[in-house]
């Protein structure tokens, strides 16, 4: 897909920071692109209180898509969200209520207003698919919709197959899905003049149903365009940390925890990632990748000052950084701005079995992984290494702040605060 020849600035990106993977007509969208404002959209479901890293690179795609003199435009899929898309999935998503989908939908919007502006000359479009499919009624979906697509193509599709190959069950309510999705490109055509549908590489026959139901229905070329999933050097999915999943909202995962993730990724993953998650310019991340030894530490904190400056703001980041340099680079007094847990003073003046602080602290999933941790040589309690997580955590542990410091590995920092 790498090409010096194209002729509009949004595909250059694309091509040279490793953002473009799959496209229906690259050449033609080019085109579309050389001659004027596009508008492109990327759906996002409501299922969580906040997006992950893994939707960070379409939300970059539409980022640069406006830098470039574009239109972007966000469609929540409060609709599709009560169906859960099957993409990648051995089982149906959880039903939401409305009340969860609504408050999530809150939440999911303030990482929206930090990477694409809603003011401007082409400010940020922001729709919701139930605006159009709650108005249809089910003998008009099947009509109207329904005729353009055949069981033999649907059954063709990856997120179909996979299931039906392992012999795991997928009901008619997540068979529609890719229906639904099929709609809601239509309807953006049709009301915003929408010619780009953008997505992970998973979505590709998903955005492929929309692209063929607008040609069908509306006599229209329209594109769409995939980017590749986000695999680290070694072909594994990035995105979890012993924790869990890295959310984007700061409820969900505090920008110090962000910063860290950024500064702890493999030497070999630092240039890709920081073509896809700064905006740093392209001379300056050829220079940072060519770093090496110990070296390589500075460009993992750039690319975490700047990725997290993106997504939360540059005070967060710089409170990050000088958080991490208390805590691992300098003697003295740790920052506020590390994790802490508050634990009641009783239960420590009772004894506190490390297993369990070290759960409670979010730094192993169970009191039994943080016992297999330990015994590993993987916990330090107030920086000395304890192989036995069934010691008692005692009032003697805090200093005179009523701190005790946990970590796990080398860079997995709480502070217990005694309360």
């Amino acid at each position: 897909m790498n090409s010096p020849s194209f002729r509009s600035d949004f595909l250059r990106v694309m091509s040279e920071r490793g953002f473009l993977n799959q496209c229906t007509d690259l050449e033609g969208l080019d085109a579309k692109l050389s001659s004027g404002e596009v508008s492109a959209y990327v759906g996002y479901d409501m299922t969580a209180k906040s997006l992950h890293i893994g939707n960070l690179i379409s939300l970059m795609m539409l980022r640069w898509l406006q830098k470039t003199g574009h239109r972007p435009i966000l469609l929540t899929g409060t609709a599709t969200t009560k169906v859960g898309d099957p993409t990648g999935k051995s089982e149906q998503r959880p039903l939401l209520t409305d009340a969860q989908i609504a408050t999530n939908k809150s939440h999911i919007r303030t990482v929206f207003e930090r990477l694409v502006s809603y003011t401007g000359p082409r400010a940020a479009i922001e729709v919701d698919n139930i605006d159009w499919l709650s108005k249809l009624g089910y003998i008009e979906f099947l009509r109207d919709y329904g005729v353009n697509f055949t069981i033999n193509r649907m059954l063709s599709f990856e997120s179909v197959k996979m299931r039906l190959d392992r012999e795991e069950p997928m009901t008619f309510l997540e068979f529609n899905y890719m229906l639904m999705q099929a709609v809601d490109y239509l309807e953006l055509y049709r009301s915003h003049g929408c010619v780009l549908q953008m997505g992970g590489a998973d979505q590709w026959g998903n955005i492929l149903n929309g692209v063929e139901l607008t040609r069908r229905m509306a006599g229209a070329q329209v594109f769409g365009m995939t980017s590749l999933l986000l695999l680290n050097s070694a072909g594994a999915k990035m995105g979890k940390t012993l924790a869990g999943a890295v959310w984007l909202n700061a409820e969900q995962f505090s920008p110090y925890d962000y910063w860290q993730f950024w500064r702890n990724c493999d030497d070999a993953d630092v240039g890709k990632l920081l073509k896809l998650f700064t905006e740093l310019p392209m001379d300056e991340i050829a220079r940072l990748e060519r770093l090496e030894g110990a070296e390589i530490n500075e460009a993992k904190k750039i690319l975490a000052d700047e990725a997290t400056a993106l997504v939360h703001d540059r005070d967060a980041a710089n409170a990050a950084r000088a958080a991490a340099q208390s805590a691992f680079e300098t003697a003295g007094k740790l920052s506020s701005d590390l994790p802490t847990l508050e634990v009641p003073r009783h239960e420590i003046e009772a004894g506190l079995p490390l297993a369990n602080l070290v759960a409670r602290a979010g730094l192993a999933k169970s009191n039994s992984e943080a016992r297999r941790l330990a015994s590993g040589g993987g916990v330090r309690l107030n920086d000395a290494v304890i192989s036995d997580a069934g010691i008692l955590v005692e009032p003697g542990h805090c200093d005179a702040d009523g701190i005790i410091k946990l970590m796990v590995g080398k860079k997995r920092l709480v502070l217990v605060r005694i309360v």
